[in-house]
Order: structure tokens, then sequence, then C-alpha cells
């Protein structure tokens, strides 16, 4: 026996929102296609992601900051609307 455990590490990622640190799988990756943020959920897209957990307060709390177009390194504002529509969704699928 060699004394190692076969348990794995999680990877662990920031919320752009309340800058609490979570298991990736907990949070939902946002994307920059043009001047929109899109959510992400497979983690397939490609370029840079924002993490933020899909709860309507870290949202709100992150676009308040600014913090979409500092995290995906964007010119200018990012358009949040199709975002925020899609997080309402994913808490009311979420019992």
């Amino acid at each position: 026996m060699s004394g190692r455990t076969q348990a794995r590490a999680c990877p662990e990622r920031t919320c752009v929102g309340c800058r609490e640190r979570a298991a990736k799988s907990e949070l939902l990756r946002i994307v920059a296609i043009g001047d929109e943020c899109v959510p992400d959920p497979r983690g397939t897209l490609p370029g840079r992601g924002a993490y933020v957990h899909p709860a309507a307060v870290c949202l709100d709390k992150a676009v308040r900051r600014r913090a979409f177009p500092r995290a995906l390194r964007s010119a200018g504002a990012l358009d949040t609307a199709g975002l925020a529509a899609a997080v309402a969704d994913r808490a009311e699928a979420t019992p």
C-alpha cells in the first residue's frame, strides 16, 4: 500500500459577484460573445470565462461592481440582460 488516498481534488473558482471561492461545479461560467455576456453551463465555449453563483444576488453584485468587463477583459460595457433571464430560469428550475 502506498498510503495515498484516491480522493480527487475538486477545482475551485471565485465568484465575481460575492468574491467567495466555491467548487467549479457550483458556479456558472460566463463568456463574452460580441458585446453580450452569455452563460456557458457546459463550460465548452471558447474564450476567457468568469464564474458567478447562479443566484440573482451574486449576479446583481457583479453587474453593480462592473466585474464582467474586467474579468473578461472587455474594452467596453457588456449586455447582461440575457444573462439575468438565464439565471432566473435556472433558479426556477432548481428546487
